[in-house]
C-alpha cells in the first residue's frame, strides 16, 4: 500500500479512541515501527493531535479528530464481506484481513477516547504539562480520605486499570503517581514549576 493509504489506515485505527502501541499499529498496517512514527508526524502536520502515553501499557491515542474516516462502515458492510467466497488462499487471506480491519473500525466507534468521568482532569493535566504549570488537586487517598496537594505534573501514562499522572508532590517532596479516577477536584494554577 502507498504511504497515504497506510497513514489513513493508521488514522482509522486511532479514530476508534483506543490506545495502540507502535508495534501493534506496525503489525496491523504491516510496516515497520519506524514508519508508524513517520505516519504520526504526518498526521500531526495535518492537524491531528496524537497523544503519546508512556509506560508499560503506553501507545498512541488520537486526541483531536477533524473528520470521521470510518463513518461509512457498519455491520451490514461486514456481513457482505463475510458472504464473499474467495477463489484461492491468497484471496482468503486478504479478505480475512479486510474483514478484521472493518470489524476493528466498527467495534471501536462506540469506545470512548478517554472516559468522560476523567476527561476534564485529563485535559487540565495535559495542558499543565505543556505549559509547565502547577496544579492543585483534591485526591482520594484510600487510607487517609480526601486531601489537597499541589503537584508539578510531568507525564500522563496508562496502566491496565486507567490513566495516571507522574508528578512531583510538593507536600511529600517526592515524585508520586496519582490515578486520575481518584482526583476529585482539580485547579490549574498560574504558578510555573
Amino acid at each position: 500500500m502507498s504511504k497515504l493509504s497506510n497513514t489513513l489506515l493508521m488514522l482509522s485505527y486511532l479514530q476508534n479512541g483506543r490506545k495502540y502501541s507502535i508495534n501493534e499499529l506496525a503489525e496491523k498496517i504491516e510496516v515497520s515501527p519506524r514508519m508508524i512514527r513517520l505516519y504520526k508526524e504526518d498526521l500531526e502536520k495535518a492537524g491531528f493531535i496524537i497523544e503519546t502515553i508512556y509506560g508499560p501499557y503506553g501507545g498512541y491515542i488520537l486526541v483531536k479528530n477533524n473528520f470521521n474516516i470510518s463513518s461509512s462502515f457498519n455491520n451490514y458492510d461486514l456481513n457482505m464481506l463475510k458472504q464473499i467466497s474467495p477463489q484461492d488462499d491468497k484471496q482468503k487471506e486478504y479478505l480475512k484481513t479486510l474483514q478484521d480491519k472493518v470489524k476493528t473500525i466498527i467495534d471501536s466507534n462506540s469506545q470512548e477516547l478517554i472516559p468522560s468521568t476523567i476527561q476534564t482532569t485529563y485535559n487540565i493535566l495535559s495542558r499543565a504539562i505543556k505549559e509547565k504549570r502547577k496544579v492543585l488537586i483534591t485526591y482520594d487517598s484510600l487510607n487517609k480520605g480526601l486531601n489537597e496537594r499541589i503537584i508539578d505534573p510531568l507525564e500522563l501514562f496508562y496502566l491496565k486499570d486507567g490513566f495516571g499522572i507522574a508528578a512531583f508532590c510538593e507536600k511529600k517532596k517526592d515524585l508520586r503517581h496519582f490515578e486520575l479516577k481518584r482526583i476529585k477536584d482539580i485547579k490549574l494554577l498560574n504558578e510555573n514549576y
